[in-house]
């Protein structure tokens, strides 16, 4: 039981990354790389302040800052050097490597007799990982919120039109490069807001923990929009959410097999997204099968 608690908890604490994934990669129509290197830079940023005497929620605003200042950089790549976009994420994820030790001063940190945001409940007799789930559906619940508020406005409307047409959107006289940079910028700094979370979590910060996690994040959105199909724009934010439990679980589910080690999760990870993003293929051909054999 305690091993499915903490599935959940983790899975809510990781849709954190794919709601900032889902501004680049849904709305915004880049496959954004900076993930990778602004998902350790939040941990790193936050884990380091935490260690200066810096209160760990300010640390995970000043995270926040410094996601979003990846972002910046990975626009300024695409708007005035005209690099293509997953190229520009490579290179923002490759310096950022460099980042990330300059600001640690080492491969990793820990946050032993340390206070963080997790901490709140310590005077509370909760079940274990109950106080990950709170502080969990907490955060979400605030990015959910923020995100459905301002892609209500006519800022987010022209940030969704940037990412559906680009063209249309210029001749509406948005300015895409801006919309483009605030994006970018709105993303990264979710993502980083991950890293911050997760370090305090986890009780430590790794410059390599940023290997693989747009794999993760992409598994919860696609999982979401699978299993849940097509809904409105705050029911597909909630839908993130649970696909990134799903994910988690099933993770769980395999593992429970005993078929595969742990150091196996990237492929099962890779093959679970393959295997999602192939369910409208095969009902297609599943429909077409079944129209030939009705003649």
């Amino acid at each position: 039981m305690d091993l499915i608690v903490s599935a959940i908890s983790q899975g809510i604490l990781w849709s954190l990354l794919s709601l900032g994934l889902f501004i680049s990669f849904r709305i915004l129509n880049i496959a954004d790389m900076t993930t990778e290197g602004a998902y350790p830079l939040g941990a790193a940023v936050c884990v380091s302040l935490i260690q200066a005497g810096i209160s760990p929620i300010l640390a995970i605003f000043i995270a926040m800052l410094a996601g979003a200042l990846a972002g910046a950089l990975t626009s300024i790549f695409i708007n005035i050097c005209k690099i293509p976009s997953l190229l520009a994420g490579i290179l923002t994820m490759t310096a950022l490597l460099s980042v990330n030790l300059r600001v640690m001063g080492r491969p990793n940190l820990s946050l032993l007799n340390h206070k963080t945001i997790f901490d709140i409940f310590s005077s509370v007799n909760l079940p274990p990982y109950f106080d990950s789930i709170i502080v969990g559906i907490i955060i979400v619940s605030l990015v959910i919120f923020f995100m459905h508020f301002f892609f209500n406005t006519e800022l987010g409307q022209a940030l969704i039109a940037t990412g559906d047409n680009p063209k249309m959107a210029s001749s509406l006289g948005i300015s895409t490069k801006k919309m483009t940079l605030l994006g970018l910028m709105l993303s990264n700094s979710i993502v980083a807001l991950t890293g911050a979370i997760l370090s305090q979590n986890n009780g430590y910060a790794d410059v390599n923990s940023g290997l693989g996690v747009i794999v993760v994040a992409l598994a919860a959105i696609i999982i979401g929009e699978v299993i849940f199909g097509d809904v409105n724009f705050l029911t597909r934010l909630i839908c993130i959410i649970l696909g990134s439990i799903i994910y988690r679980l099933l993770l769980v589910f395999v593992l429970k097999l005993n078929i595969i080690e742990a150091n196996d999760f990237k492929i099962i990870s890779a093959l679970l997204i393959a295997l999602f993003l192939s369910v409208p293929e095969l009902k297609k051909y599943i429909n077409i099968s079944r129209e030939k054999g009705d003649n």
